[in-house]
């Protein structure tokens, strides 16, 4: 084993931090300039978009014919979506309750009236699809190539389980296992040379947040905007750090681990661009690939904690800042509401805000006009619970990845130590970077 060395200043890491330091420093000084670089930040997003579908759906596709056993993928299956409605509902609880001791809202007394619904008719627009018979229908795409041309990720999940399946129960065949292995090492080849326009794609999506809001946006909101982000870094310490902890893995370490990942979430406000690299660094962590595979995707939908903490926080914002009293009922079922949204709330930037719209017009007690109090700062509260899913779903791989006996233990250890290149994986990656 050699330890893998390279100079700093040519890290991805190092570059996508100059991106976003130069992208902040452009939307300060020159903010109409900043504003014209968001087709940086929107091309590299597409770019990396295009690659998702068929990236997820190869890897499902290869994991489960190499696993060819169909209730290990049910037992997966059943273990994520519980984790994922216990974790997620605690984050809603956590949320509810520093909101409610904390409250951002209060003493804004803002006149409903005075309210304008104007600036909010593209979210309130695409709330009706909220529903929960909606949601479930939607998973089931019109035809097999419409999931990939819309890049729904539910769609091209079950898609892959389906192709997975049929896999399994054909007779021995081993020339489509191999083809898809080599299209999905072409698509990992093509997600490599996209990644390489990620600083220019971090400054340009930096540079137009900072010169459209403002910095100063932050100051008349800046005790809802702490109560979100020292929320959602709280739970990521103490809710996460402590399962981590319970399966030997040092949250610090992890998060150093995805450091590139973050960075890209944290400039673009949205983890779906994070989603290609996130994949290859857990199997390369450790994690099978059929475990990684059905676990990060289905997470990108069902396993938002840091959505849920947002969702209610801004919920209960809205109702003091309005002086809208909720009774405790009214708050029970404000939590049963959000239960059943968030696990539909969208992986792209502003899917937070559209779930939230149609939460408020569900209870009918709250005036959906209310979130337009939260249209300046929404972005950079976008940034924070992207990058808590993110975490969240990493370690959400993790711990099923270990309950399934799934997950390399010690090739864990020496990645997250130094980052060695370990021999002891079935299919071992040609290097580990730190």
């Amino acid at each position: 084993m050699a330890i893998l060395k390279r100079p700093f200043f040519r890290t991805l890491y190092f570059r996508v931090l100059a991106g976003v330091v130069f992208g902040i420093v452009v939307g300060i000084f020159w903010p109409h300039v900043a504003e014209a670089m968001k087709p940086f930040g929107d091309g590299f997003i597409k770019l990396v978009r295009m690659m998702v579908a068929p990236i997820i759906f190869l890897s499902v596709v290869i994991g489960i014919a190499s696993v060819g056993d169909l209730h290990k993928l049910g037992r997966i299956g059943i273990k994520s979506l519980i984790y994922f409605e216990v974790v997620s509902t605690l984050a809603l609880l956590i949320g509810m309750v520093v909101a409610t001791v904390v409250q951002p809202g209060r003493g804004m007394n803002v006149d409903v009236e005075t309210l304008s619904a104007k600036g909010i008719q593209q979210y309130t627009s695409r709330t009706e699809s909220l529903g929960a018979v909606d949601f479930l229908l939607n998973i089931i795409p019109d035809t097999f190539t419409g999931a990939f041309s819309k890049g729904e990720i539910l769609q091209v999940l079950l898609l892959a389980i389906l192709t997975g399946m049929a896999l399994v129960m054909l007779p021995s065949e081993s020339l489509i296992p191999r083809a898809a292995q080599s299209v999905n090492k072409l698509c990992f080849k093509m997600v490599a040379l996209i990644m390489e326009t990620a600083p220019l794609g971090a400054f340009g999506a930096m540079a137009f947040t900072v010169g459209r809001y403002g910095l100063a946006t932050l100051v008349s909101l800046a005790k809802l905007l702490l109560c979100v982000y020292l929320t959602s870094i709280g739970f990521v310490v103490i809710v996460l750090g402590t399962l981590c902890l319970l399966n030997g893995i040092n949250l610090w370490r992890f998060i150093l681990y995805l450091r590139e990942e973050l960075l890209l979430v944290l400039a673009t406000s949205s983890s779906e661009p994070a989603l290609p690299s996130l994949l290859l660094k857990m199997e390369n962590l450790g994690c099978s690939r059929v475990v990684s595979g059905l676990v990060i995707p289905a997470g990108y939908s069902f396993n938002l904690d840091g959505t849920s903490i947002y969702l209610t926080v801004a919920t209960l914002f809205i109702a003091q800042a309005t002086n809208t009293h909720l009774t405790i009922s009214q708050q029970a079922f404000v939590l049963f509401v959000l239960m059943l949204n968030s696990k539909g709330a969208a992986t792209v930037t502003g899917g937070g805000f559209i779930t939230l719209a149609g939460t408020l017009s569900t209870l009918g007690t709250l005036p959906v006009a209310g979130i337009t109090l939260l249209l300046g700062v929404d972005r950079f509260m976008s940034e924070m619970r992207s990058l808590t899913n993110l975490v969240g779903n990493g370690v959400a791989t993790i711990l099923i990845a270990r309950w399934e006996g799934e997950f390399d233990a010690e090739r864990a250890r020496l990645v997250l130590s130094r980052g060695y290149d370990g021999s002891s994986r079935s299919t071992p990656l040609e290097k580990v970077e730190v």
